[in-house]
């Protein structure tokens, strides 16, 4: 097997304004680009970069387990990098936040003697904290996947805030399908109002990926939580409540 090497980069979340000069040089370094992107014109700028760009989003298909999506991603990053290829894989935001994809194909690059290296970027929580004006060292912030917070349940301190990642896909064990988003939102809600009052009030959050474009901010009371129609990107914020942890 030859010798490759694989660097894992992010996007930001802003289209063209949030690619590190360091991601950027490894974008020109590499002998091929291949990326994951969440929005159409993100797809066009990525495409531009590089005279070998390639989409993986065809990987992405309604019905198929996540877990074999993400092992198509993997393989299809890989593939290149053990032919002795020099890859540059991009992602959205930040590629180590929430893309399980990007720490396997590091991993198993390195365990198979290939250099593998992944570069830091703005995430959605980065943002989040911006266009909400939360500081997390005030109160404290946990951070879950929404599925994993329900299927592992652990104790919550309700004083601190609490953010829940990909809620539009809660206990989604299949990619969704455009339009499909949300539709356990009532289980999460129930397991929410466990710890929180009915008017306690919740965001549902998208950063923009559009410099000139707010940020998408949905405030509601978490009793109105199951009818919300999240976006597919949304996270779902939690600020601080009450003065004791709940169980």
């Amino acid at each position: 097997m030859a010798r490759g090497a694989l660097t894992v980069v992010g996007t930001g979340i802003r289209i063209g304004v949030q690619l590190t000069p360091e991601s950027r040089a490894a974008v020109d370094a590499a002998d091929e680009l291949l990326y994951v992107n969440a929005e159409p014109l993100g797809d066009h700028w990525l495409a531009s970069l590089h005279p070998r760009a390639r989409s993986l989003a065809s990987l992405y298909r309604p019905g198929v387990s996540r877990e074999q999506v993400y092992e198509a991603i993997v393989e299809a990053i890989l593939e290149p990098v053990r032919a002795g290829a020099r890859i540059c894989a991009a992602f959205y935001g930040h590629p180590g936040v929430f893309v399980r994809p990007s720490h396997e194909a590091v991993a198993r690059a390195r365990a198979e003697g290939h250099d593998a290296r992944m570069l830091p970027a703005v995430s959605a929580e980065d943002c989040l904290f911006a266009d909400l004006g939360v500081d997390p060292a005030l109160d404290g912030c946990a951070s879950y996947d929404a599925t994993g917070f329900l299927a592992r349940p652990r104790p919550v301190d309700t004083t601190a805030a609490l953010v829940l990642w990909q809620v539009a896909a809660v206990l989604e064990p299949h990619a969704v399908a455009a339009g499909s988003h949300g539709g356990n939102l009532d289980v999460l809600a129930a397991r929410l109002l466990e710890l929180y009052s009915p008017q306690h009030e919740v965001v549902l959050y998208e950063a923009s990926p559009f410099p000139a474009a707010p940020a998408l901010v949905e405030r509601l009371p978490l009793a109105a939580l199951p009818e919300a129609r999240p976006t597919p990107q949304a996270t779902l914020y939690l600020p601080p409540a009450g003065t004791g942890a709940a169980a």
